[in-house]
């Protein structure tokens, strides 16, 4: 549906689109609905061969163009998202949804709002990170100054020892990044660095008898390491959704066939019907795989929702599976072996440990269906 000038205000996709737009013309004064109806100066509809077509493409509409009135792909009140600034200064913080044009690298996504501020404070405070607003002045110890002075950190994180204090010269810009470094690799399931800094101040605590102190330590490290499991159960998840998949099409649609790599669509074509067609699908899926792709978990804010949006397919469809072969198994004819039928079976338990999120998740905060 688009406005006066042109403007995409609302992005819809149905199965019964007479069905669909109908309750629009009848909606009552003050639903949404008839609110976009009377913005409405135009409205277009075009078939896709497929439900899966249709999301994908309902979901590239969206992020290309930004509708006004679609609430779809831009909020998930059920996840949140942990996320790396790319500022001079980086700060890592929980986010509800992945923003901006590749100014942060995010991670995720996770549930347990709660239980994820609770990682980003202990991860933060073990690696001596800026938690201040965007705007907080930054004096770097290596920035020239024509007169230098004396500063006192701007908060009591940093007058405790618990930051680095960048914004009152406590640090170079290359010893904070190097903690910025340390702090990706264990959000990538990389580095336990975070872990060993908690153990060693919980032995020591131990050692002085300040038994309360910790306990407490302890159940910071429980939560810290229920989460890194879950993000190496993540990567796992992200290495299974590296697939080629057949959707048939409806209605005398034509079949499309996707090649996904760790949870992206990375090329889609109609399905082969010749051997020649079949042998041109084989090369680019090689082609595809042949690139050398990092194994980070961090992703940008687009890739991070794609990677939501099938998973979710797959999760909600898992019959869909069916049409998939993972692109380590691939034959010359493509047909299903027990290596690829143990594969589906493996990616389906996955997703569904995946949405459950890390152990440890407060009572009566929102998970998914």
């Amino acid at each position: 549906m688009s406005g006066p000038s042109g403007e995409l205000l609302y992005v819809g996709k149905s199965v019964r689109v007479r069905t669909r737009l109908l309750s629009y013309f009848r909606a009552d004064e003050g639903e949404k609905a008839a609110e976009i109806i009377a913005q409405a100066h135009r409205v277009e509809w075009e078939y896709t061969s497929s439900e899966f077509a249709a999301l994908l493409h309902e979901f590239r509409l969206i992020k290309s163009h930004r509708p006004l009135y679609n609430v779809e792909h831009k909020k998930d009140r059920a996840h949140c998202f942990l996320q790396l600034t790319r500022e001079a200064v980086p700060r890592l913080r929980v986010v509800g949804q992945p923003g901006g044009s590749g100014s942060a690298e995010y991670f995720g996504p996770f549930h347990g709002r709660h239980t994820m501020a609770d990682v980003v404070r202990a991860v933060n405070d073990l690696l001596e990170l800026r938690d201040c607003p965007s705007d907080t002045p930054m004096r770097l110890a290596d920035q020239f100054q024509l007169f230098p002075m004396k500063d006192d950190p701007r908060c009591m994180r940093g007058q405790t020892a618990r930051c680095l204090s960048p914004c009152a010269g406590g640090c170079t810009q290359a010893e904070y990044l190097e903690r910025v470094s340390l702090a990706r690799a264990f959000l990538n399931g990389e580095s336990d660095r975070p872990l060993v800094i908690l153990r060693e101040r919980m032995a020591m605590a131990a050692r002085r008898l300040q038994f309360e102190y910790a306990a407490e330590l302890r159940d910071r490290a429980e939560r810290l390491e229920n989460v890194r499991a879950w993000i190496v159960e993540l990567g796992r998840t992200l290495r299974r959704l590296s697939l080629v998949y057949t959707v048939r099409g409806q209605l005398g649609g034509e079949d499309r066939t996707y090649v996904l790599r760790r949870g992206r669509i990375r090329a889609e074509l109609p399905t082969p019907q010749t051997p020649e067609e079949q042998a041109a699908l084989e090369s680019r899926v090689r082609d595809i795989f042949a690139l050398p792709e990092p194994e980070a978990i961090g992703l940008r804010a687009q890739e991070a929702q794609e990677v939501m949006l099938i998973a979710k397919w797959f999760r909600l469809h898992p019959e869909e599976l069916e049409g998939t072969v993972p692109a380590s198994a691939r034959t010359g004819t493509g047909e299903a072996s027990e290596e690829v039928a143990e594969a589906r079976v493996e990616l389906a338990r996955t997703l569904e440990r995946t949405v459950e999120g890390p152990v440890g998740v407060e009572e009566g905060e929102p998970r998914s269906p």
